[in-house]
């Protein structure tokens, strides 16, 4: 089973990859600490949270495109 998040961690985590585009990465630890610095007096387990959302969306997002490419590659 794969950890569900709260709606409310997943909205900041799309919102600061909107905001912040090109400056968060696939490495968690990379993410966390740019996450530190932007997101506001927030326990250590909401900031991981939102940290690990950002690598698993910025990987999400990566595939897509991906897809995307291949698709349109491929000729029909």
């Amino acid at each position: 089973m794969g950890s569900i998040r709260s709606s409310n961690v997943k909205r900041i985590a799309e919102s600061l990859v909107v905001q912040y585009p090109g400056k968060f990465t696939k490495d968690y630890s990379e993410n966390r600490a740019i996450v530190k610095q932007v997101v506001n007096a927030t326990s250590k387990k909401t900031l991981n949270n939102i940290a690990g959302y950002v690598t698993r969306y910025i990987l999400k997002l990566e595939s897509r495109r991906r897809k995307e490419e291949e698709e349109t590659t491929i000729p029909a």
